[in-house]
């Protein structure tokens, strides 16, 4: 590896196409105001360095961030590139992370509206993340004792796995297909509506008007704080420790809690269940 240090780098392009480089205490800024540094680079390890212009990782192969800084400035930092490693580094551009494959996080932060879109593969552990519209239309995500703060997470994923999360998000999992969620706290609005085989295992769920229009949604040894109007018109199987607020016209399946303040199901209702929704 080529071991480049203590440089400034503000031009456009300025390492484009390099291969096989270690980028020590480097610096991305200046009044050229270059963009896309290192685009179509492979085999790129960059530590300790700050990158402040636009659009400087992109098509690139086999890439290591360790202790990197991401101004807010460089935005679109990391889009269309292949085996991408970050650990313990702060991203703060918009729009970090897009259309990617193998993506590893360790201990990162993260303040990024549009983080990670179209993706797969993805690993997360650790770490926090703040931003709107996290994770759209990503496959295959693994994510572990993260801290999330945002809005409209995780929709239109498929094969997710939250293990140990703390989430304030509203509208998270719509259109989710495939995902267990364990021994997570979720707090926030309209949760999971039109999402398929969604799965919570342990989980503490607060917020108005969860989970409706779901499709084999199941949900074991979970409690539910201030959810009114909860599974309207869903396939749902639950085991409920605790009261639940308010239920309202369960499509198919079965609800089981130790209280309800309020069942409701109006004619419409009870016309689309015909019977095959029951309520302990």
């Amino acid at each position: 590896m080529k071991i480049i240090s203590n440089k400034n780098f503000s031009s456009e392009r300025a390492l484009y196409a390099s291969k096989n480089i270690t980028l020590k205490n480097c610096r991305f800024c200046g009044e050229e105001d270059g963009e896309s540094a290192l685009k179509e680079c492979k085999n790129v390890v960059a530590d300790g360095c700050y990158f402040n212009l636009r659009y400087p990782m992109w098509h690139v192969k086999n890439l290591k961030l360790l202790n990197c800084d991401l101004s807010e400035n460089c935005r679109a930092a990391i889009w269309y590139s292949n085996k991408i490693n970050l650990l313990n580094c702060n991203l703060n551009g918009i729009k970090a992370l897009r259309e990617c494959n193998g993506v590893n996080v360790v201990n990162s932060h993260i303040v990024s509206p549009e983080f990670c879109w179209k993706s797969k593969n993805i690993s997360i552990e650790g770490g926090s993340l703040q931003g709107e519209y996290a994770f759209l239309e990503c496959k295959n995500l693994r994510v572990n004792n993260l801290r999330f703060f945002g809005k409209y997470s995780f929709q239109y994923t498929k094969n997710l796995r939250l293990n140990g999360c703390e989430l304030t998000t509203k509208d998270a999992f719509w259109h989710a297909d495939g995902a267990v969620i364990k021994d997570c706290e979720i707090t926030g609005e309209y949760l999971g509506w039109y999402s398929k085989n969604l799965t919570f295992i342990n989980c503490r769920i607060k917020g108005t008007q969860p989970l409706c229009y779901c499709k084999n949604l199941k949900l074991i040894n979970c409690t539910m704080e201030g959810c009114d109007l909860s599974f309207e018109y869903s396939d749902v199987k639950a085991d409920i420790r605790g009261k639940i607020l308010s239920v309202k016209n369960i499509l198919k399946g079965e609800v089981l809690a130790e209280g309800f303040g309020e069942i409701i199901v109006t004619q419409d209702g009870a016309y689309r269940a015909r019977g095959k929704a029951k309520i302990k």
